[in-house]
């Protein structure tokens, strides 16, 4: 199905090997070209070939196949550090947006309590307090829009603090990193970020064990697995009919509403986070949602990013992604080209490339 091609959302981004100066990025997807980037509209592609910010240099495309953009994204840089953001929503755009507008502050808020000092607990509450609001948002839309409790949103962020990298993620969005290989002038690629997808036989067995009384916690459906047999990821912000009773009931749509007592939250808005010490020879970052890993292997990708121009380099991955994507399903990537949103698939769905380079 189209939407299958369609869902890609990437960034990527190279850090300076220097303090270089602060250039504040608010809401990444607007704006004007800043420091001689190239942007704008080819066909379905947003993109902005190479931008600045705090700590380095940034590319970025976005593909909106349909009406409405679920996704969002950002990069924020300050006395921090920079802060990078993918958030990859389903159901509907407002888990991402909400996430978009939130997460980024309660980050810097709690950044400035422990004086700009970033750690992986900084983090953990930033997500915390993130889900909490939206959930209090839930609750006070309930009666009039009972449907925001089924929309939800994965999040993988990036923040580098001083020469540390912190990932953090929820759902099925990926971080890969491009190392140089000594001298030959080779490049390797290291996955940085846990993915929480049914799909993948640990998660499968995390379920198992936390819920070890229900034989329906994964379900098997048209050779896709899925939580309880309706959404595929098992880590998410929203999606609060999965995490609260009071919301698994009606009005919600049917298929959400469990036939069992839920008798404790079935999805979690815990992340992974991991972190890491910058090593010279670490090139770039590519931030990229589940929609480009299903087309391109971390290696493939890497190496587009390494063997190319730095301006272009999330559009030229989001391209061969739908290059293989079309060759997949036997389809022209001219076709692709050709879409009218209007005419699309019902759930809206987009690509979303961001290079940085380290």
């Amino acid at each position: 199905m189209l939407q299958g091609l369609m869902n890609l959302l990437s960034l990527c981004f190279k850090p300076f090997g220097h303090d270089g100066e602060n250039h504040e990025t608010n809401g990444i997807l607007g704006g004007g070209s800043r420091g001689g980037s190239r942007e704008g509209k080819d066909g379905l592609f947003w993109f902005r070939d190479i931008g600045k910010y705090g700590s380095g240099d940034f590319s970025m495309t976005v593909v909106q196949a349909n009406q409405v953009l679920e996704d969002q994204s950002q990069i924020e840089s300050g006395q921090f550090g920079t802060f990078v953001g993918i958030y990859d929503g389903h159901g509907g755009p407002e888990a991402a947006r909400y996430v978009c507008d939130h997460l980024f502050k309660h980050f810097r808020a709690i950044t400035a309590e422990s004086q700009g000092v970033v750690t992986a607990e900084t983090i953990e509450r930033a997500f915390r307090q993130t889900e909490e609001g939206f959930t209090a948002l839930v609750s006070e839309l309930w009666s009039t829009q009972p449907n925001m409790a089924t929309v939800g949103t994965c999040c993988l962020v990036g923040v580098i603090y001083q020469q540390t990298l912190f990932i953090a993620n929820l759902g099925d969005s990926r971080a890969v990193l491009g190392k140089k290989v000594g001298n030959t002038g080779g490049i390797a690629a290291m996955q940085l970020s846990t993915e929480h997808n049914a799909n993948i036989e640990a998660i499968r067995h995390e379920l198992k064990e936390l819920h070890p009384n229900d034989p329906q916690i994964v379900v098997l459906k048209h050779g896709v697995w899925k939580v309880k047999g309706i959404i595929q990821v098992s880590r998410s912000i929203g999606d609060v009919y999965m995490k609260h009773e009071r919301y698994n009931k009606e009005p919600i749509n049917r298929k959400f509403r469990l036939p069992e007592p839920m008798n404790m939250p079935i999805l979690s808005a815990n992340p992974t986070i991991i972190s890491l010490t910058f090593h010279p020879n670490d090139s770039f970052l590519i931030f990229a949602s589940d929609g480009l890993w299903e087309h391109l292997s971390n290696e493939k990708a890497v190496d587009i990013v390494h063997s190319h121009p730095r301006a272009g380099s999330a559009k030229r991955l989001v391209e061969a992604a739908l290059q293989e994507a079309a060759r997949k399903r036997e389809m022209r990537y001219s076709d692709l080209q050709k879409i009218d949103k209007k005419r699309c698939c019902p759930r809206p769905s987009s690509i979303q490339s961001k290079c940085t380079r380290t």
